[in-house]
């Protein structure tokens, strides 16, 4: 059974309320249509606290003319009024959202800018660990909520709470303090019932999110690996996988609906019974002579529209405290500092000659587990140094190093004399063109992925490199050409194909220092003499290093080091090695037998 990354969050963890304040720096870039928003917000109120009392008028006159001659253009005013009201209600707040569009559009962009440009900054360890499908969703319901809370806590609270202050107070000044009583402890056991139950709610909320997380994680994983799956049959296996982990999204997912029943019955009840307590005291009142139609009409018209947004409020909430959940997750992911950034006083790298140093260079990817101890190489300005060994030896690691995707745990890699750890990322990694040995392409067109070496390359230095890389007779022999659709990853070309478009790409950047990781890897015995033909002429106006595992590619380096275990047990060149009779004269003699047989 493969294993995933943890990628949880844990249920019961109570998400941070000051995350609101921390969403000011995304309202304080638009402070003026913020506050013409808010004007806007107000107006509504007002219109719509005033919509009832205009109902109130025409109630009141057609009864108390009723039998009498009536004046027809008095209630046709008073409806006409009635109708401005509620347009412009809903005038203001349209003119609210339409204002205030661009401000929540905008902080949802910069937040996924921002999230994006953090996930490439961060090392290369985060990225091994990460479960692609569960980040994805992480990111998708945090940049939605931000929008959310940017939009409902300025557009739903504040305006309910404006407006329960507004009917109290025409209430008050209408009736008397027992309405005003009665409406605030409906509202404060409602908003109190509604709290205490999404809390108890949002274990649910966080766990339907984790599993959802765990089960998209599961179907990407498996689709990205399709072929392996297919290899081994496992189509049945992977099914029954994912079942599983749907299977504990839809528990979830279940215990989160049955509360939210509970939640919206609890609160469908508590209004039911404030509407009938403050509806028999306008009734008494009525029938006592105390209170006129026109004002049990204000009456029930206010606690209609004070109810909806209050049940709406309760909505809100919730969705508030959800999107607490995923905005907190989403920024603890922004508060994790790379491994690997710039120095305070990181300088640009200055390529004088292009001498690269390792200078007793230890490093361990787990403490118990040393992978270079005391590693020196040096390799002269324009040479080639090829590093050869077993599997696990520390060849890859080398290269890593240098690239910066790790720091070393003691010594130092210098460039020219500077330490790579004191240099700008930037400026370090464009001076280092790399050829892995495991080439992923973009889903893209051939020609745009050759262009990704240099984007601002023109097409005839994107063909040249083709043309060095050997790749222009496999592309005329394509339908499409330089348009030919590469698929998710490359997988449309074969590993060899890859390769070359791999060693395009570092050619078109032209970098003054070359790291060359089982680049050959992939080809076939009359291909890999062909690239490493043009490697080699590459090379020679370049510091190169190269990893490698068939020694075969690297007979013509400068210079070639033999490590085992971390350490660096022999070096020389290819025909000085072979006379040593050591390792290295064991492994070409594996090597050149096994391809004799």
């Amino acid at each position: 059974m493969r294993s995933h990354a943890d990628n949880s969050y844990p249920t019961h963890h109570k998400p941070d309320w000051k995350i609101i304040a921390g969403l000011w720096p995304y309202l304080a870039a638009y402070r003026g249509r913020v506050m013409l928003a808010v004007g806007m917000l107000v107006l509504a109120k007002v219109v719509t606290v005033a919509t009832p009392i205009a109902l109130k008028y025409i109630v009141d006159y057609l009864d108390q003319q009723r039998g009498a001659e009536l004046l027809l253009w008095v209630p046709l005013m008073l409806v006409l009024a009635y109708g401005a009201l509620r347009f412009g209600s809903t005038l203001f707040s349209e003119l609210r959202d339409a204002i205030f569009a661009r401000v929540a559009e905008r902080a949802m962009r910069q937040v996924s800018l921002r999230v994006f440009r953090h996930l490439h900054q961060r090392e290369l360890a985060f990225h091994l660990d990460r479960k692609t499908g569960g980040l994805a969703r992480d990111i998708e319901r945090g940049t939605n909520g931000i929008s959310f809370l940017l939009r409902f806590t300025l557009f739903n609270i504040v305006p309910t709470l404006l407006e329960i202050v507004l009917v109290a107070g025409v209430l008050l000044l209408a009736f008397n303090a027992s309405y005003v009583l009665a409406i605030l402890v409906s509202v404060v056991v409602y908003v109190v019932f509604s709290i205490r139950v999404t809390e108890w709610r949002t274990g649910f909320v966080r766990e339907a999110n984790n599993r959802d997380n765990q089960s998209n994680a599961r179907a990407l994983d498996s689709l990205l690996n399709y072929e392996t799956v297919k290899y081994f049959n496992n189509e049945r296996f992977e099914a029954e996988q994912y079942d599983r982990d749907l299977q504990l999204w839809e528990q979830a997912r279940l215990k989160n609906r049955l509360s939210m029943a509970a939640l919206n019955t609890g609160q469908a009840f508590i209004i039911g019974a404030s509407l009938i307590v403050i509806m028999s005291m306008a009734v008494r009142e009525v029938a006592a002579g105390q209170m006129t139609l026109g004002d049990f009409t204000m009456v029930n018209a206010y606690l209609i529209q004070l109810f909806v947004p209050l049940n709406a409020l309760g909505f809100v909430y919730r969705e508030i405290r959800q999107s607490l959940v995923n905005v907190e997750r989403l920024f603890a992911l922004l508060a994790e500092k790379p491994a690997i950034e710039d120095a305070d006083d990181a300088t640009a790298l200055t390529i004088t000659r292009g001498e690269v140093r390792f200078r007793e260079v230890c490093f361990s990817y787990r403490p118990e587990r040393p992978i270079l101890q005391g590693v020196n190489i040096t390799i002269p300005a324009g040479h080639t140094l090829a590093v050869v060994g077993a599997s696990g030896a520390g060849k890859s690691t080398l290269a890593r190093l240098l690239f910066r995707f790790f720091d070393v745990d003691s010594g130092a890699i210098t460039i020219d004399g500077q330490d790579v750890r004191q240099l700008t990322l930037d400026s370090l990694r464009a001076a280092i063109g790399v050829v892995p040995q495991d080439t992923v392409l973009f889903n893209d067109t051939l020609y745009n992925n050759l262009a990704y070496g240099r984007p601002g390359a023109s097409a005839e230095e994107v063909h040249h490199a083709a043309r060095q890389a050997h790749l222009d007779e496999f592309i005329r022999s394509l339908p499409e050409g330089y348009d030919t659709k590469v698929g998710e990853r490359g997988l449309k070309l074969s590993g060899g194909e890859k390769q070359r478009v791999a060693i395009a790409r570092v050619l078109l950047k032209n970098p003054p220092l070359l790291i060359l990781d089982e680049a050959t890897s992939s080809l076939d015995s009359i291909s890999e003499q062909a690239i490493v033909d043009a490697l080699n002429e590459v090379s020679r106006q370049r510091t190169t290093l190269v990893i490698a595992h068939r020694l075969s590619t690297v007979r013509d380096a400068d210079t070639i080091l033999v490590m085992d275990q971390g350490r660096i047990v022999e070096s020389g060149g290819h025909r000085e090695l072979l006379a040593q009779r050591g390792y290295y004269a064991r492994l070409w003699l594996q090597q050149h037998s096994g391809d004799h047989e």
